[in-house]
């Protein structure tokens, strides 16, 4: 474990974190350490988040920061790691709504966190989920949402994956910016998660 790169990510250092990095590389730094590395500074940057101590700004730049240093590392993993997948999780902005920061940061840390992802993007429609489930049988639905209307969207989705007989076989954690206890319980999902870490925590519990 490299403190060096956990705390120069964690402080926002952009450029000497992506130069760190690479520089462990080439010094036969094991990928899967650098990663393990990245998300303990992003644990550190989300307790940060939860404390007031960093924002919005702070965690995008953190997303940015570890996705670089993660374009650099993955090639370097090793045939039989890359192949190792873990449990699967279809993620995406449900209808109407086009946002996707909050959606990319999860997307990215379930990723680091041995987590199969597959990312549908924004403005998906509540087929799209259905259609994923069947072809992919995740464990773990992730339905993303910023605006209120996605409210809507949320319910109509799992309403969805309950006609067409999937409910049973997933669970389904709700997010986004004024996503609470409230909207989940009208979503009836399972679950909703504040922040990114909160989501692979609660991906973690349900794929034990």
């Amino acid at each position: 474990m490299s403190e060096k790169l956990i705390n120069t990510i964690a402080e926002m250092q952009e450029e000497e974190a992506l130069a760190l990095a690479k520089e462990l590389l080439a010094s036969g730094t094991p990928p899967s350490t650098i990663l393990d590395d990245c998300r303990s500074a992003m644990e550190i940057v989300g307790k940060r988040f939860e404390e007031g101590q960093y924002f919005i700004a702070e965690l995008i730049l953190a997303g940015e920061m570890v996705k670089a240093i993660s374009t650099e590392v993955k090639p370097h993993l090793k045939i039989s790691q890359a192949t190792q997948k873990g449990s699967k999780v279809v993620v995406g902005t449900v209808k109407g709504d086009i946002h996707d920061i909050g959606k990319d940061i999860v997307v990215f840390m379930l990723d680091v966190n041995g987590f199969e992802v597959y990312d549908l993007g924004i403005d998906v429609p509540p087929q799209t989920f259905v259609d994923k489930i069947k072809e992919v049988k995740p464990v773990v639905v992730g339905l993303s949402g910023f605006l209120t209307l996605s409210f809507e969207s949320m319910k109509e989705t799992v309403a969805a994956i309950k006609a067409a007989g999937q409910r049973d076989s997933v669970k389904i954690m709700v997010g986004g910016g004024t996503v609470d206890e409230r909207v989940c319980e009208y979503a009836e999902a399972d679950a909703f998660g504040i922040d990114a870490m909160t989501a692979v925590s609660l991906a973690k519990g349900w794929t034990k």
